[in-house]
């Protein structure tokens, strides 16, 4: 064969071979953008949990809920809560349900990490590839004593964004699943001013009444 077709085939090899790298380094580097929001949230819980009671409720939600808002693609994983009925709710009571949801999930935090007492957060830098195309990002806290609990995020690039879908307490169990249910039973008892008004009396509940 010609020297000039082998050299031309060894090139064309080559930059095949590096757009695959290329490939590869853009698509390892999506995946790390992922761990991202997960990090800026558990930095947050910490700040809530060093802050503790000695902070108003109120104030450590203000603290909180940007993050939360920045982090949780809250509409997505209410509208997968609620199922098939979503699409039949008129557009206020979407409005409603997200708004009381919202507050809900950011007050469930607020009144899980309350108190700190040398905790930290271990994230892995190396998220995991799901087959559905979303990235699960696994991240523990661990306790003064050495004992620690799994957070693992389930996250999903909306509109360039990565955003958390999930949440999985001990690497299994999904906390959408959890709360599909109880809202299901909940809209198919009552409908939506069912939902609405439990997530309200939920949050007062979890704030002491420092939300209503």
């Amino acid at each position: 064969m010609p020297f000039a077709s082998t050299g031309r085939r060894q090139w064309l090899q080559s930059v095949v071979m590096i757009a695959g790298l290329l490939a590869g380094w853009k698509g390892a580097g999506a995946q790390t953008a992922a761990v991202q929001p997960v990090r800026e949230l558990c930095n947050a819980l910490l700040e809530i949990m060093r802050a503790g009671h000695a902070s108003p409720f109120a104030q450590r939600f203000s603290m909180v809920a940007p993050v939360i808002d920045r982090a949780f693609d809250l509409a997505a994983i209410l509208q997968v809560s609620v199922g098939l009925s979503w699409s039949t709710l008129p557009a206020n009571q979407r409005d409603a349900l997200l708004t009381a949801f919202r507050r809900y999930t950011i007050a469930n935090y607020v009144s899980n990490f309350n108190d700190y007492d040398g905790q930290h957060f271990d994230i892995q830098p190396q998220p995991r590839s799901l087959p559905n195309g979303e990235t699960l990002v696994q991240s523990r806290i661990i306790a003064s004593s050495g004992s620690s609990h799994e957070l693992d995020y389930v996250m999903r690039s909306v509109g360039g964004a990565w955003k958390v879908v999930d949440v999985l307490a001990d690497g299994s169990i999904s906390r959408v699943a959890v709360q599909r249910s109880d809202f299901r039973r909940l809209l198919s008892g009552g409908g939506a001013s069912a939902l609405i008004q439990s997530l309200n009396q939920k949050t007062s509940d979890l704030s002491g009444g420092a939300l209503t």
